[in-house]
This record gives C-alpha cells, structure tokens and sequence, in this order.
C-alpha cells in the first residue's frame, strides 16, 4: 500500500470536501483509497506553533508522498525532508518562494500546482471588489503571515491608485476582536488574503462580515458559498483533485524535480447575489457578465 503524508494546519472539518476531490481524482487512476493508498492526515487545529513538530511526525513516518496545501504547509514540510517527494496543492509565487528553480524543471523534492502568479491575481481581486462595489473607500485586509510581507506592497499601490484607505489587520485567532478593530476604524469593506486557519472558520467570518456590513473579497468560493459576498481565485478541490495526476507519476517512478509545475488554467470570479441583496449592493452588469459563477438561490 501506498503512503501519502499530509500535516494540515487546518481543522479536519475544513479539509474535507478537498481530501474528497483527492481521493475522487486517485479512484480515476484506478487507486482504491485505504485499499492501494493510505492517506495519513493530521491537523493542528489551526496552532501554527505546533505545526512545525506535527510535520516531523509525518516525516518520521517516511510515506511514499508528503502533500502539502498552501506556502505556509510547504515550507515547513521543506524543512524537514529534503529526499521524500513533495506535492503541494495551493502554490503561490513559488519561485520566489524558493520551492523550484523553473516552473517547467522544479528541480529539488517539490512540484505540483500553484493557485496564482503572484500578487497579480490579488491586486486584480482588489479592482473587481472596488468595480462591484464603488462606493468603497476604506478596506480593511485581515491576513496571517507569511502573506501579509508577500503582497502588502502590490497591494498597497493598488489601493492608492483606487483611491481607498487600507488597514492591515493580522489574523489573532480572536475574530470578535479583529472584527472589533476594523469596526472602530470604520471599515466598508474587508479584504481576506490567503489563510490556512481561517479557512475551518468561514461561517463565522462571513457572519461577522455580515455583521458589520462589510462587502467582502475572498480567494476561495468556498466562502461566498458560506455566504460572503465575492471570490475570485482558483478552484482548490480541483486542484486537489488534479494532485492525483503528480501522485500516482511519482508512485510510478517520476522525480518530482523532473515534473513541470502546474499554473492555474483559470481564475473564477464567484458571487453571491443574495448576499450583495442584503448589503443593499447593486453589483454592476460589467461584472455580473464576467462572473463565473453565480449564487442566487
């Protein structure tokens, strides 16, 4: 049987629906999960302090594959294993992020798929929150490291281009808090950048959006279908599904240094009109037309 390491920071209930979308595009393979595959998947409840002793255990474990989802996952599983393959599922600006030497020969232990270029996907998220929303003049961005350093400066010229105020807010782990600070700045907005423990707790950050009537930009879908109001980014069960493809070359022989890393093929832009509704936001047509996806009923 085949072994596959996976160290989460994430809750286990938020993973899921992605280790579903692995095992589907393993089973298309013709791998039987728990039957030619184990994956083995532990979490550290959202603790990024013990994280780094739960990849070591994993490792100890010497599996087949370590997977690994976003940079924050990556790095640590870097870290730890320079012989055992690495599979990353939520790359981002991986070659500054120094996991390959090419996105076409990565070269070390590290391939698989990246969920953007860089900052330009996130600076374009940015445009299309202030395009839907043009009233926008003071955004909050709540992020957790190492994000906040990755995008900040793109992120900040942007938003002087636009003309909004941003206050950075780095994710606590007390959202009531958080949430309590960009409400005494008087946000009208709020920007989510990418997030490992924050993912497990969608609800209650769209609740709080709501709350406070923030019109909302996330990266993922899952948390428009939450009930946020807009994402745009690369759809992550399709990336763990499509995982599948780089574990079972590996399994068969490839290097991962030898195997080319996957760049999104498209970036869906996902709204939910009930949401926009109850925020009394009129989205514009200009962006209902690019939309790939709406959430109306």
């Amino acid at each position: 049987m085949y072994r596959i390491g996976y160290p989460a920071i994430s809750p286990l209930h938020g993973l899921r629906p992605f280790l579903s979308a692995l095992e589907q595009g393993l089973r298309d393979l013709g791998y039987e999960p728990g039957k030619d595959v184990l994956i083995d998947v532990r979490s550290a409840d959202g603790d990024y302090l013990r994280y780094p002793q739960l990849v070591r255990e994993v490792v100890r474990t010497n599996p087949d594959i370590m997977l690994t989802a976003v940079n924050a996952n990556t790095t640590e599983v870097k870290a730890a294993t320079q012989s055992i393959p690495i599979v990353m599922t939520m790359g981002s600006d991986v070659l500054r992020a120094g996991y390959a030497n090419t996105l076409a020969r990565p070269g070390g232990n590290i391939t698989g798929l990246s969920t953007d270029l860089g900052a330009e996907v996130q600076t374009k998220r940015l445009e299309l929150l202030r395009e839907a929303v043009p009233a926008l003049s003071r955004v909050a961005i709540l992020s957790e490291p190492p994000h906040r350093e990755d995008y900040r400066q793109a992120l900040v010229t942007t938003a002087g281009l636009l003309r909004m105020e941003t206050l950075w807010v780095e994710y606590s782990g007390n959202l009531e808090e958080d949430f309590a600070q960009i409400a005494r700045w008087r946000a009208n907005g709020i920007f989510h950048l990418p997030q490992a423990r924050m993912f497990g707790r969608r609800a209650e950050i769209t609740a709080l959006d709501a709350k406070h009537r923030l019109s909302a930009a996330y990266t993922a879908s899952e948390f428009v279908e939450a009930g946020g109001l807009m994402a745009y980014g690369a759809n992550l069960a399709a990336l763990f599904r499509s995982a599948a493809t780089y574990i079972d070359k590996i399994f068969k022989g490839a290097k991962p240094g030898e195997l080319p890393i996957q760049q999104p093929s498209r970036i869906d832009l996902v709204i939910n009109l009930n949401t926009a509704r109850a925020l009394g936001v009129t989205i514009p047509s200009s962006i209902l037309l690019r939309a790939d996806r709406l959430i109306s009923g």
